[in-house]
């Protein structure tokens, strides 16, 4: 959804875009959206809601939204990539009852079939090699030596393990995107370039007008890419939302600053922090986002990760979690992508 800041508090939220940037839902065990009750059914629970929500509790008033980045893509569904992933794992569970049948305790030799075929399945769906051996493990784990109760099949059981297994690691529990009363939120949205996050920021903006009637402050933080302010001018029209910027000249600590103190003279409830990216990790992003960091002080560090990272998703997520402690994680263009394991990777390595 992948608190690390608050320990056990992480939101995997996926933010669907399309190819085109098209309008996009943002979904999260934050909370931006709601949960399916069980992974294992997610592609029959959610199918046709536009995107996998994994455990959270308002993306559905952004699912027909669309900002001018692109429409809504006619019948595209963000489900794909997770739906495809749990279907994997559905079919790589067929063998299970014949390896079950007439047992009455599940063995280690019982389930090490069924469990190649998960692990493979995780692997196909671009669950990193390192998190995709720490939830077989977990599984393997919890089903040996597991009694086989009257009346249920042990393939059953089985599969009743590996499903609370990847709902822990999801998140079996709701987490509110943060909201001081009172006070103001603050939002820190962190990634690479090109994953998306202007466009996050606006949705996130968006999200935070229509359910909670929030006064939202856009900040313009991003002084290096072409058009960044722009861009974030642009969607911020159409949403009704102000954008704090100072140009490609100022510092974006000082951009920062500034910005909270505009914040506070204008009765704005809720900020919004879009920071610059790179095309890779480096030293010069992580310090900038660190000073950002230091003086926004946020109520939420957000990574926005691009779901086509694959399983490179795991070693994204690591890099900024120790940089700057993320507390959540949006992923981007998940119906651009036919799997969807990098929300898996991130959420367990997030924490």
């Amino acid at each position: 959804a992948i608190a690390i800041g608050h320990a056990a508090r992480v939101a995997v939220a996926a933010l669907l875009l399309a190819a085109s940037a098209s309008g996009a839902a943002i979904h999260s065990t934050h909370a931006l959206g709601f949960a399916p009750s069980s992974p294992l059914s997610a592609s029959h629970a959610l199918r046709g809601a536009g995107g996998y929500l994994v455990s959270p509790q308002a993306s559905s008033a952004l699912l027909g939204q669309s900002l001018a980045s692109g429409g809504r893509r006619k019948g595209g569904s963000g489900l794909l990539g997770m739906n495809m992933m749990f279907d994997q794992l559905s079919g790589s569970l067929e063998g299970v009852m014949k390896s079950l049948a007439g047992k009455k305790q599940i063995t280690d030799k019982s389930i090490s079939t069924a469990l190649r075929d998960v692990r493979r399945s995780l692997l196909e769906a671009d669950v990193s090699l390192a998190v995709a051996d720490e939830v077989i493990e977990g599984i393997r784990t919890k089903a040996i030596g597991t009694e086989v109760v009257d009346g249920v099949e042990p393939a059953q059981q089985f599969v009743k393990v590996m499903n609370d297994e990847l709902t822990r690691i999801l998140g079996g529990e709701q987490s509110p995107l943060a909201q001081v009363e009172g006070g103001m939120t603050k939002i820190l949205l962190a990634g690479l370039q090109g994953t998306g996050k202007t466009t996050a920021a606006a949705k996130l903006a968006l999200y935070c007008q229509e359910n909670r009637k929030s006064k939202v402050l856009l900040v313009a933080c991003d002084v290096y890419r072409p058009a960044a302010i722009e861009q974030l001018q642009t969607l911020a029209a159409q949403i009704g939302a102000e954008v704090f910027q100072q140009g490609t000249e100022a510092n974006p600590r000082q951009i920062a600053r500034e910005a909270l103190e505009y914040a506070k003279e204008g009765g704005f409830d809720t900020v919004i922090v879009d920071t610059a990216g790179r095309q890779v990790v480096d030293q010069n992003l992580m310090t900038e986002l660190k000073d950002v960091k230091h003086v926004v002080q946020p109520d939420e560090v957000l990574l926005v990760v691009d779901a086509m990272t694959g399983q490179e998703a795991a070693n994204l997520t690591k890099s900024f979690n120790d940089a700057v402690g993320i507390t959540g994680a949006v992923l981007t263009k998940l119906d651009g992508d036919t799997r969807g394991g990098a929300a898996l990777s991130v959420q367990t390595v997030s924490g």
